[in-house]
This record gives structure tokens, C-alpha cells and sequence, in this order.
């Protein structure tokens, strides 16, 4: 006992191993266990350097990883209270890692200290293979880098270090720190919302020098910038909003702050009453211009010519017999018309919500799905479809629609007791008819009945309607009526009660209307290039619409992006059929120009929002042309709000414009020709062009050799690019098969042009002194494309086969579809 005891009070500092051999000596006598734990502790503060020789130790102890009852376990254990005792911050996470301790320690406590001392590595070991301890490091860095927090707090606690550094335990060193680590551990960015948050104001801060300070950048560009810098995040948009008020002015501060939708609470001094100035002068413009759309309406469009009081929304029994009694009587002329709620997504045919019945000047409308509950209710639904079976089955009232054989299907889904009425029906007279016998006569009928020259003189953006071309029922109402119908409520909800008045007007006029088209028909039919026995040959069999008309339900078309764009209109069918270039027309936010350009060299029509203009301005272009918006990001959520379902499309904003494209194409299941590449001027967006042979231009040129202005002229080829990049004759030979560019054009020859003359006979100049000289020596090239609008001078060149390249998965071949290459 005495000799244990003299071993201890000499615990042996210079040789670990004697230690440890007095360890194993005690431990082999179970009575003498306090006595060892004394003897352990002792020894640890005895060792010149305690690191180096606990290591010895516990390499000599072969059984020190186990657990349970062994020497090795009990000695580990009792380091780790030592080590809390006794903090010799660096030895203890170096010995920690060797000895895997770190789950069973306090991070904070044993990673703070090695972050005052600059220890960045060891803190990174120390966490390494623990991908719990990695988060919780994380976020417990992050959370001292709150803006409230103050970092000094930390580092006074521990100023009696050795190698203490404070100078660089700031926000910045933490912030480094941070992406540093969830880089080199792969993790979520979203446990640091802290360090994101601080990072993206100082890109927010560094955009507001360029734009306001250094003024480098272009609206458009910085304004993509921090919309994609902000996003929806209401910290970072309340800092937008005070650099607003610091850089620009109260009134923009408040345009932004209705952008991001803030709320008021959070809206610094004089913004909310701005933003409430700013509401109020947006009503009025929206209440003027709804008065000039109106006037602007009535002028445009067709007009429906009886009283507002004879148009009667029906949704009682009783208010439905007294419709039957003027409607069933022999000789009646009758319009008929349905509208549906568009059914985006769901499999079968659309149930009817309104039925329309025009006759003599009275529109009768019926709330079908009312009167069709009502009728249940009362045992009575035989009644209702008994009338309907009168009307479309007698002979002696001529019923008039327009693709009736569709109607009636979804009338026949609405009422199982009408699903025999398509063979039922006698004495109706389809007007789609009359349609396609119109296609086919001499007339020019798609220009109201003449022969349009192509360098007539346009109309200029200001005087003209920027719409869709009318098609189907209202681009026959145009050519026999003089003016197309008024289509912007046809996407309406119909089954929404009650109904709003434009959706009660335009329900009216599309059954009306078929009354005054048949009556002037049957007048002069001759005039339109009808045989004199129209009424004959009309009455008889609904036919059935063609694709732009087909009865069957728009269906959502799912995109790569995740989300769901809805079909043009409630009519479209499922899956989407494919159309041309010529037949999609779009309207491109000001973030997405690059998009743009590309769509449009793929002939598709494509307007394009100035850096300066409102987002809101791509709303009103697709509400008067008919057009899709294409945008992305914060202005989807308000311009789908804006317009028809299905007339918006949020792209992803991460991708490429090419990208971009490739999925709007797929998207809407655009088929792209080779006659459709540059079908269109890149300038101006027209697609009417001169062709002008070589020699022609030639001469042209001799007459303008004053004006040498190379640097305007836009060409499909650039001479900067590489000759890699380039489509050359020799290239093109030995590519099958080969692209030939040929675009929708007249050539100049045919025209009635004089002498040298340059200028067109609606004003536009030509613009071929810009033309290199060298490029009219090039052998290959034969022809010249001149936009008729802006007068730019196109020829072909690497540009138009690298764009063939870059869109050939997407290209359709003339198999597929010879309708594409009709462009003449």
C-alpha cells in the first residue's frame, strides 16, 4: 500500500508509460477505484506535454476504443472531463478527432474559441464527418451573423487566449466562412438565411451603384437583377425599397413596393401615401382607358343592334315557357349558341352552362345548369330536353350555328336525354358552311373582299389594331358584316354566377350575329361568291368544325418547367395539335428580349416590351392582339391575373434563351419549318419580303454608292465569327438534306419600279448602301431579302445554317406537315 502510494506522489511526468503502468496496477484492485480516478487526473497535469503522452498511452491500452469495462474506456472518459477543466482548446480538438469524440461534446464551446485563433482548418476537421455537427455549425454561425447581434459579445469572453485574433472574428471572415463550408459539405443553403440575406443586399447595393451611381447598366438589365436578387423575400424588399428612396424617389420607391406587394405596416414614411396616390391615379387610367376601349369597340367591332332590355337571362320554369312560345313556331328563324366554362384538364366533353337562342330582335339566354337543378328538383328534366327535341327536330324552323355538330355533343353531355339529337336534327344551317365555301371562292375574302398588294402602304403601330387575325365564326362575321366579333370574353367562366354584363353582351351578339350573317347571305349571295340556291343547299346536317373549332376540351399541356399552360382557347383539343409559327403569336416581357429574338427568327410573331415599359403593358398587348405573354418570375403572378386563362406563360429564367425557346416551342407544340427560319424581319417583326437578284441589286447599289453606311446593315451572317462557326457552301453540300433559305416574299423584277430607285411605293427606303461591298462578289450568293416595312437588307450566309443547327430536334420535316411549306 505504501510502495502504490510513493508511486503515485512521483506520477512519472517524463515516461507516460510508468503512468500508465501504476494505472493498470490499481485498476487490477476493484477497491481502489477512487484512488485511481486521483492517480488519472494527477498524472494528466504532471505530463510536460499532456497531448503527446495521453496519445502514448493510449496506444500502448489496446483496448481503449471499446466501451464497458476495460482500463481504455475508463481513461477516455475521464479525459473528457479533464479536457472540460482544463481547456487547452487546440490540444483538446486535436486529440477529440484522433479519438472520435466529437458527438459527445459541445460544438460551440470546443469551435468558438479555435475561430478567435484563427483555426479555420482544425474547426473544418473537427466537423468533417459529422454531418449533424456540420449543421449545427452552420447554424450557429449564421446566427451570429444577424444584423442585431453583436459579434464583440462572443469575443470578449475569451480574450485571454493565446494567438488571440479578434481583428478578423467579424462578419465578413463568418460570412466567407459559411459559403466556404456549405460548399465543401454540400449543404443547404437554406440553414444560413442570415448570410444569404447579407450576401444578396450587398448585390443589391452593388446593383444600385451601377445603375445610379456609375450608371453602366441598362434599365432592363438591372431591373432583371434585382428582381432575381430579391425574389420574394420581404427583408431584401424592404431594403430595395430604402435604397429607392435614397438613389431614386418616392415615386418609384412606391411602384416597386406595389410590385412586391408589400404590406403597408412595412412600407417606410411618405411610400404608403405615394403607393395610395399612385392607386388612385391607376383607377382613373384604368377607367380611361376602359372608356376608350369601349368607344375603341364599338368602332372595331361588331355591335350588337337591339336593346339592352331584350336580351333576357332565364333561370326560372316559368321565365323558360314564355321563351319556348316565341321560339317554337313555324317559320321561325332561329340563331343558336353555347358557351361552356373551358375545362383545362379533364378528360371528356364540356357541359353546357349557357345556351343562347336568338330570334327575331329578342336573345333569349338559358342558365342551363340552374334549370337543369330546378327541373330535377320538380321531377320535370324531361321537360326541359322535350323542348330542346322540338326545336332542333322540326323541319319547319331553320336553326342557324356555326360547327353545330360540336354544340350538340356537349349539349348531349349536359343531358343524356339529347344524345341522339345530332341525328335528330333537321332544317338547321351550319354557317361553317358557308365558311369553307368562302375559303374557296376568287375573293380575297381575308382582306374584306380585295386584293391586297404586298408594299401597299401599312397602317403604322399607332393607327392599327395590334390583334390576332380573326378566324372562324368571327372572321366571317367580319367579311359579311363588315366587323369581326369582339372574342375577349369567350374564355370566360361561364358557370360563375351571377354573370358579368360584358359576358351577357358577348353571349347575345354571338347568337344574334347569326341572324344579320344569314339574312345579308341570303340577300346577295352572289356578292360573296355563293351560288343563288344558298338556302338550299345550306339547310340540312350540322357539319363539324375544323381544328381551330373542334368541340373537344382545352387541356393543360404540362412543361418541363413543372407548371401548366393552358390551351388558346376553350376549344382546343388534347393532346395540343401542332401549329405553325405563322399561327402563334406571343408578347415577350422586357426580361425576356433574348427570347424573343429567337422565337422570332424561328418565324413566330413576336412583340417585344421596351427597358422603359411597365410589365403591365404586356397585359393590355395580349388582351387587344390576342397574343400569349411570355414572362417569368414576380410579374407572372400579376399578368395571369390580367388576362384570359392560358394566355400566360411563366419561362424558367435560368436557362439560356435558346432553352427557353426550345421549351415554348414544345410547350405549345409549335412545328418549325426550314421555310420558316427568318420567315420574319428581326427588326420590325414583318414577314413580307422583296426578293432581289444579285445583278439587280447590284444596279440598286450604283445608284446609292453616296451612302456607304456599312455599320446599319443587318445581314444573316456576321464576318466577325469564326470559320468554324460558319455555314459555307462546302458545308452545306455535304450536309443532308440541305437548308435553303426560302422566305414568304415577291420579287423585285415583277414590280412596276423604275430606274434605280430604292423606294418603295408605300414610302419605305430601302436600305442597300448598306450592304458590304464584298459581299455581292460572293459566288454562292444568288438573292436578296428586303423587309418591306423597315426597308433592312437580308442575304443568306452561316447565320441561318447555324440556327437550322442549333433547332434541328425541333425542325419539322415536310412529311410531316406540307401545310408549313405553304408560304407563298
Amino acid at each position: 500500500m505504501n510502495q502504490e502510494s510513493n508511486s503515485s506522489d512521483q506520477p512519472g511526468g517524463q515516461d507516460p508509460l510508468l503512468l500508465l503502468k501504476t494505472l493498470q496496477l490499481l485498476w487490477t484492485k476493484k477497491e481502489m477505484k477512487k484512488q485511481l480516478k486521483e492517480e488519472i487526473r494527477r498524472g494528466f497535469a504532471g505530463l510536460e506535454d499532456p497531448l503527446a503522452g495521453l496519445l502514448d498511452i493510449l496506444e500502448d491500452s489496446s483496448d481503449w476504443k471499446g466501451k464497458g469495462h476495460s482500463l481504455g474506456y475508463y481513461i477516455t472518459s475521464e479525459l473528457q472531463l479533464w479536457i472540460k477543466e482544463h481547456p487547452a482548446v487546440q490540444q483538446a480538438a486535436i486529440l477529440s478527432i484522433k479519438l472520435k469524440l466529437q458527438p459527445d461534446q459541445d460544438v460551440e464551446k470546443m469551435c468558438t474559441p479555435l475561430l478567435l485563433q484563427d483555426k479555420t482548418n482544425l474547426v473544418e476537421a473537427y466537423v468533417g464527418e459529422y454531418p449533424e455537427l456540420q449543421c449545427k455549425l452552420l447554424q450557429i454561425l449564421d446566427t451570429w451573423c444577424e444584423p442585431s447581434f453583436n459579434i464583440k459579445d462572443i469575443s470578449r469572453q475569451y480574450q485571454g487566449l493565446s494567438k488571440y485574433k479578434p481583428d478578423k472574428f467579424n462578419h465578413k471572415m463568418l460570412s466567407k466562412l459559411v459559403f466556404r463550408l456549405l460548399e465543401r459539405f454540400n449543404l443547404d443553403p437554406a440553414l444560413c438565411p442570415n448570410v444569404i440575406n447579407q450576401r444578396h443586399l450587398r448585390t443589391l447595393n452593388y446593383l444600385f451603384y451601377k445603375r445610379f451611381v456609375e450608371k453602366s447598366m441598362t434599365q432592363e438589365n438591372w431591373t432583371d437583377h434585382v428582381q432575381n436578387t430579391v425574389g420574394e423575400n420581404q427583408w431584401l424588399q424592404g431594403h430595395l425599397i430604402q435604397l429607392l428612396i435614397s438613389y431614386s424617389d418616392m415615386s418609384t420607391a412606391a411602384r416597386w413596393a406595389q410590385r412586391c406587394n408589400l404590406p403597408k405596416e412595412m412600407l417606410p414614411y411618405g411610400v404608403a401615401d405615394e403607393l395610395q396616390k399612385l392607386k388612385i391615379q391607376e383607377r382613373v387610367e384604368e377607367a380611361e382607358k376602359a372608356e376608350n376601349y369601349e368607344e375603341g369597340k364599338k368602332k372595331d367591332y361588331y355591335q350588337l343592334p337591339i336593346p339592352r332590355a331584350n336580351i333576357h337571362f332565364l333561370q326560372t320554369w316559368g321565365e323558360m315557357l314564355q321563351c319556348w312560345e316565341k321560339v317554337l313556331q313555324p317559320g321561325q328563324v332561329v340563331g343558336i349558341d353555347m358557351e361552356w366554362r373551358p375545362s383545362f384538364g379533364i378528360v371528356g366533353k364540356p357541359r353546357v352552362s349557357l345556351l343562347q337562342i336568338a330570334v327575331g330582335e329578342e336573345v333569349f339566354l338559358l342558365d342551363l345548369p340552374q334549370l337543369l337543378e330546378q327541373a330535377e328538383r320538380e321531377d320535370e328534366k324531361e321537360k326541359l330536353s322535350h323542348y330542346i327535341q322540338r326545336l332542333y327536330s322540326d323541319p319547319a324552323i331553320t336553326k342557324l350555328g356555326y360547327g353545330m355538330s360540336g354544340d350538340l355533343n356537349s349539349l348531349a353531355a349536359t343531358c343524356s336525354a339529347l344524345k341522339d339529337m345530332d341525328k335528330q336534327a333537321q332544317g338547321v344551317v351550319d354557317l361553317l358552311t358557308v365558311d369553307k365555301q368562302l375559303q374557296k371562292s376568287s375573293i380575297d375574302w381575308k382582306k374584306g373582299g380585295r386584293k391586297v398588294d404586298v408594299l401597299a402602304p401599312e397602317p403604322s403601330c399607332e393607327d392599327r389594331a395590334f390583334r390576332q387575325p380573326e378566324r372562324g365564326l368571327s372572321l366571317l362575321v367580319q367579311h359579311v358584316l363588315g366587323k369581326p366579333l369582339d372574342k375577349t370574353e369567350q374564355l370566360s367562366n361561364w358557370e360563375k354566377r351571377p354573370l358579368r354584363e360584358e359576358q351577357i353582351l358577348y353571349a347575345a351578339s354571338d347568337a344574334y350575329c347569326l341572324l344579320e350573317v344569314y339574312g345579308k347571305l341570303c340577300k346577295d349571295p352572289a356578292s360573296f361568291g355563293l351560288s343563288s340556291n344558298l338556302t338550299e343547299s345550306l339547310v340540312g346536317k350540322p357539319s363539324i368544325k375544323p381544328r381551330a373549332k373542334k368541340q373537344l376540351n382545352k387541356q393543360e399541356v404540362p412543361s418541363s418547367s413543372g407548371q401548366q399552360c393552358k390551351g388558346f382557347d376553350k376549344e382546343a383539343s388534347y393532346p395540343p395539335d401542332p401549329i405553325s409559327p405563322k399561327e402563334f403569336s406571343v408578347v415577350c416581357d422586357n426580361m425576356l428580349q433574348g427570347l424573343g429574338r429567337y422565337l422570332r427568327c424561328l418565324g413566330v410573331d413576336v412583340r417585344i416590351l421596351e427597358n422603359e415599359d411597365d410589365h403591365r403593358k404586356a397585359a393590355e398587348i395580349a388582351r387587344q392582339e390576342g397574343r400569349v405573354i411570355l414572362t417569368s418570375g414576380l410579374p407572372y403572378q400579376t399578368l395571369q391575373s390580367q388576362v384570359g386563362e392560358g394566355r400566360c406563360f411563366s419561362v424558367n429564367c435560368s436557362e439560356k434563351a435558346k432553352e427557353q425557346a426550345l421549351q415554348v416551342l414544345k410547350h405549345f407544340n409549335v412545328q418549325v419549318t426550314l421555310a420558316d427560319i427568318f420567315s420574319r424581319c428581326q427588326v420590325c417583326n414583318c414577314d413580307k419580303y422583296l426578293k432581289i437578284s444579285k445583278e439587280r441589286m447590284r444596279q440598286l447599289m450604283e445608284g446609292s454608292r453616296h451612302s456607304t453606311a456599312e455599320d446599319d446593315a443587318s445581314h444573316l451572317t456576321r464576318s466577325e465569327e469564326k470559320p468554324s462557326q460558319s455555314y459555307d457552301a462546302a458545308t452545306l453540300a455535304h450536309n443532308s438534306p440541305q437548308p435553303i433559305y426560302n422566305p414568304n416574299c415577291q420579287c423585285l423584277e415583277e414590280l412596276d419600279l423604275t430606274g434605280d430607285s430604292v423606294t418603295l411605293v408605300n414610302g419605305t427606303a430601302l436600305q442597300v448602301s448598306a450592304i458590304p461591298p464584298g459581299v455581292l462578289d460572293k459566288t454562292e450568293l444568288t438573292y436578296f431579302y428586303c423587309c418591306t416595312r423597315c426597308g433592312k437588307v437580308f442575304w443568306e450566309g452561316s447565320h441561318f445554317g447555324r440556327v437550322v443547327s442549333q433547332f434541328k430536334d425541333v425542325l419539322a420535316t415536310v412529311e410531316d406537315d406540307q401545310s408549313f411549306y405553304d408560304l407563298s
